[in-house]
């Protein structure tokens, strides 16, 4: 039995009862589901806001990180004064002051293979609003397991993708993306950047696709894959297929349980930097300082790109972007001490990777990047 909705909400809710799609029944529809939203940054933000608007009437929420002054660019749901605060807490108060009708659990805890089952269990649907490849396996798996669906978004600088996985009637993410690409072949948004209203438009499409799902109304995006490019302002299609050689929702399927999705994708697990390397081949910035002032000869390697120089920049240092150190290794001095640096250390510490298999020895990596340098040997410098 659908649960009745009060005066209050009547009102609320009214632009919705007044489309015969939805009604008094839709909304109560609404009222009656339960959706997971994993991550609260730039996808999860504009999906848990709208949801809450919609009156969903349990959301939750998953993440394990704290407001920083770089999301806010994007990251809508929190606010200057919510930084430093647990995103999980600074997105409840938010849908709740949008929304006081509703209830919001939080798991401030990371989405791992060890708790993914009992916290996805009593939800209808699954919305995945992460950044990482570990992680949309994992939530794929999870879905094709449980018999639930899947509202997948992905962005990136001005690019972005959303479609609905749901194995009953449909491919999964798998069926799409049979092996995770190589680790550190496509950045983060950390260190390749994202255009701050591309999450918006995204995420908007994924809460769209939920409430359809709520609803039974419309065309889910079922079988088909949306790709939207914001700096050409187009939309396109591709339509997917289930593939039935699929390892979890094929005619013979091998992946019957959630696995170890870390080592799947070859990336560190929760707890280990990305990036991370042999303490002998780091370098703290009150190091480098250190042998900087003693005048001892050293080449400072920036692998950030171009346009990050206007930013910040060390003086001296040899600009090689991390796409082209391969076919630009020439260029260097293997004789000579090399110290690498990038934003925060993680594309630095693939360049190590990259010069230490060609046969460089005299390398090291800057740990924390330029941005650590910033805070603690130039605060005139700005972090980014």
């Amino acid at each position: 039995m659908l649960p009745p909705l009060s005066h209050e909400e009547i009102l609320r809710y009214s632009r919705h009862l007044l489309i015969p799609e939805v009604g008094i029944e839709g909304q109560q529809k609404l009222k009656a589901a339960s959706v997971l939203v994993i991550g609260t940054g730039g996808l999860g933000s504009p999906v848990a806001l709208y949801l809450a608007a919609a009156g969903i009437g349990r959301i939750g929420l998953v993440d394990y990180d704290k407001v920083d002054a770089s999301n806010l660019q994007r990251q809508i749901i929190h606010g200057t004064d919510r930084v430093g605060v647990l995103k999980v807490d600074s997105a409840r108060s938010r849908m709740l002051d949008l929304n006081p009708y509703i209830q919001v659990d939080t798991y401030n805890e990371p989405f791992t293979s060890a708790n993914a089952m009992q916290i996805a269990a009593d939800y209808d649907i699954i919305v995945d609003g992460t950044d990482n490849f570990a992680t949309r396996y994992l939530s794929n798996d999870l879905c094709v397991l449980l018999g639930k669906p899947n509202v997948y978004g992905s962005i990136y600088r001005f690019d972005g993708q959303a479609s609905v996985f749901d194995a009953r009637y449909g491919p999964c993410y798998r069926c799409l993306f049979p092996e995770p690409p190589p680790p550190h072949l496509v950045p983060s948004c950390a260190e390749g950047g994202v255009f701050g209203v591309l999450p918006g438009v995204i995420g908007a499409i994924q809460a769209t696709e939920t409430i359809k799902l709520i609803l039974g109304i419309g065309s889910p995006l079922i079988g088909r894959l949306l790709i939207y490019d914001a700096l050409h302002m187009s939309f396109d299609y591709v339509k997917l297929k289930k593939n039935p050689e699929c390892k979890i929702c094929g005619e013979h399927p091998e992946v019957t349980g959630l696995i170890d999705y870390f080592e799947f994708c070859g990336v560190p697990g929760i707890g280990h930097e990305e990036g991370a390397v042999e303490k002998w081949a780091e370098i703290t910035a009150a190091e480098l300082a250190e042998r900087l002032k003693s005048g001892q000869p050293v080449c400072l390697l920036d692998v950030r790109e171009p346009h990050e120089l206007a930013i910040s920049s060390l003086p001296g240092a040899v600009n090689l972007p991390l796409g082209q150190l391969a076919g630009r290794m020439s260029e260097l001095d293997p004789t000579q001490e090399i110290v690498i640096f990038c934003k925060s250390g993680i594309r630095s510490a693939r360049a190590l990777e990259i010069l230490l298999s060609a046969g460089f020895r005299k390398v090291r990596h800057l740990k924390g990047g330029i941005n650590a340098w910033a805070s603690a040997i130039d605060p005139r410098m700005p972090v980014y």
